[in-house]
């Protein structure tokens, strides 16, 4: 694969400046999790290099995807009348949920024990965990899927932007301030989904199906959660610590607009993919939601990988990502009915044009910072000075 260099000299600088701040105030992760994981890292060999156990846990999310994809490719299978997802598949699922969840949650720990902590290795976990939402959220939407007790595929894709709006407001929060103040969401999420995961394998899907109280599905108290995460939590937090920083005279960016263009790329992205929905002759949502939720999922991550590049170091995000460029054009033709009888083929190959463009960013950027940091990625052995 040929490489690019696709971090300016400007961003180098200011990665060899970088320091790590970061605040956790979730009790959840402060007084249950952190202690666990302090107890895992220690069972970890010293040779171990933190960016593999980090990549590790991703893969272990990806897995899951593809596991999934096999049982409920269309997401129909939890649906009355259908064939279940084995019982056994839950189970893998629940427990590698919580494997990389936890991996997630040493690899830090790792890095300061072996002294190895660079600002690849946050990168390179902020990035695959940009990546991880979309993972998640497909797999989760299995147990409930879009039978008469589940959601429609178009209310779990603004479902998904809620998620990944959760997201980007950690690292929008950062790229003003300075300090990436930990969202609670996160935490939680990850414990309930793995818990879901090995109870519907113990009382099978068909426990979903009865309301809990009222008309009130199991599911409607998942969308609760994921909405109420976001309302009462993460965007009061974000905005409360933004707003410190401004009354204390420490905010990065003075002007509303530099403030806010991490935002022009994903609300972009948000524009683009909902027109695509709402102007399909095919209904491309209904007939391929998995695709489009792993090509929406995996644009995001580049546009975020962009703008946390830029926020560790410390310079000026790019108000447009050229890879929403050529989304506008496939928009355009969805519009004037070009692409009526290959509009799944098209979102296939664009799909898959998405995702060679991400790990071509990814692995770009991995082997820019190595040299730069004079580093192996994924082993603590040091590079020949010949």
């Amino acid at each position: 694969m040929a490489l690019y260099e696709y971090v300016t000299q400007d961003q180098l600088s200011g990665f060899d400046k970088y320091k790590y701040s970061a605040v956790d105030t979730n009790p959840l992760s402060v007084y249950v999790m952190h202690p666990f994981w302090n107890s895992m890292v220690k069972i970890l060999p010293t040779w171990l290099a933190p960016n593999l156990i980090t990549f590790t846990g991703f893969m272990f999310l990806v897995l899951n995807f593809v596991i999934l994809s096999v049982y409920d490719y269309d997401f129909y299978a939890s649906a009355d009348g259908h064939v279940h997802v084995p019982s056994l598949v839950w189970i893998a699922a629940g427990l590698f949920n919580f494997l990389a969840y936890t991996l997630d949650g040493v690899d830090g720990k790792q890095a300061r024990r072996t002294n190895s902590s660079t600002p690849l290795g946050e990168l390179f976990d902020h990035g695959l965990d940009s990546w991880a939402c979309v993972f998640f959220v497909c797999s989760m939407y299995s147990v409930f899927g879009r039978g008469a007790s589940g959601v429609s595929v178009l209310t779990l894709y603004y479902l998904l932007w809620v998620v990944l709006f959760s997201f980007i407001l950690s690292h929008w929060e950062k790229y003003n301030t300075g300090i990436l103040f930990l969202p609670w969401g996160y935490d939680l999420s990850q414990v309930t989904i793995s818990i879901v995961y090995i109870i519907t394998a113990v009382v099978g899907v068909e426990t979903w199906y009865q309301p809990v109280i009222w008309n009130l599905h199991y599911r409607d108290f998942f969308i609760i959660m994921i909405l109420g995460c976001l309302l009462a939590v993460t965007l009061p937090m974000s905005l409360y610590n933004v707003l410190k920083a401004y009354r204390n005279n420490t905010l990065k960016h003075s002007s509303m607009y530099e403030a806010l263009l991490p935002f022009f790329s994903p609300t972009l992205l948000f524009i683009l993919a909902t027109l695509w929905v709402s102007l399909s002759p095919t209904d491309i949502l209904e007939q391929q939601p998995r695709i489009f939720y792993l090509m929406v999922g995996t644009a995001f991550a580049n546009v975020t990988c962009k703008l946390i590049v830029c926020q560790m170091s410390n310079t000026r995000c790019q108000p447009l990502s050229w890879l929403l460029l050529p989304m506008a054009v496939i928009v355009l033709l969805v519009f004037f009915g070009v692409v009526q009888q290959s509009e799944i083929v098209v979102l296939y190959v664009w799909t898959a044009v998405v995702i060679f463009a991400h790990i071509h960013y990814g692995v770009s950027v991995v082997k820019q910072l190595s040299d730069h940091f004079n580093i192996f990625a994924f082993s603590l052995k040091k590079p020949s000075s010949d």
